[in-house]
């Protein structure tokens, strides 16, 4: 599968099952403490600093959540219908149609990018490509926050194909991304594996980096 037929492939998914994705991720966000807590404390860490990407934002419920924390963010997702759908819920905040491959944004121009749970239909191969636009467009020291499925300790370092409910993703072993983020340019802060609620299949992985300065005197390129 090429990367445009791929790219296809997850946002027709995204757009057949778009009004029930809206209804799910409406009835699941507010119930989720953890992940709740961790956008706060990706919000204390952004606000006032400049402006913040939220790649692959859906329906824009995130993004809202965190312009409601004081957070000047905006939206990008590769699917129209769910840019539309965004805009039409929240017509304050900008909404724009792209690809994480290839953002469509200065260098060093955003605070932060939020990354949640949108790196996961991307294969293995292509994640580095996303997390090097996510560095390109970060200031030095500007964070980023991940979340994706993940799987339990001891179970294998490389990423695992699932049977994701609306188009298939990789399973990410905690480490293997946290490489991945390093060998990008960034420095990790934070790691959190979650497991599964009794309505879930899938632990749950999160990562809070900070962009490195690679251009700094010393710093390795």
């Amino acid at each position: 599968m090429t990367e445009d037929s791929g790219a296809a492939t997850v946002s027709a998914a995204y757009t057949e099952i778009s009004d029930r994705y809206v209804e799910f991720v409406r009835e699941v966000f507010p119930r989720q403490p953890l992940e709740l807590g961790l956008l706060g404390v990706f919000a204390e860490l952004v606000r006032g600093t400049g402006p913040v990407a939220d790649i692959g934002c859906g329906p824009g419920h995130v993004t809202a959540h965190l312009d409601g924390l004081g957070v000047e963010t905006f939206g990008i997702d590769l699917t129209p219908r769910m840019i539309e759908l965004a805009r039409a819920a929240y017509p304050g905040l900008r909404f724009t149609t792209g690809s994480m491959l290839d953002l469509r944004l200065p260098d060093r121009s955003v605070a932060g990018v939020l990354g949640w749970y949108s790196l996961i239909h991307l294969p293995p191969e292509r994640v580095p490509v996303a997390l090097a636009e996510f560095h390109r467009v970060l200031v030095p020291g500007g964070r980023l926050l991940l979340g994706f499925q993940t799987i339990p300790d001891g179970t294998g370092g490389e990423p695992v194909p699932f049977d994701h409910k609306v188009t298939p993703g990789w399973l990410w072993p905690l480490e293997t991304m946290a490489d991945a983020l390093v060998r990008a340019g960034f420095t990790l802060s934070t790691r959190v594996r979650r497991a599964p609620e009794p309505d879930e299949r899938r632990h749950q992985g999160y990562l809070l980096a900070v962009s490195a300065d690679r251009t700094a005197p010393g710093t390795p390129r």
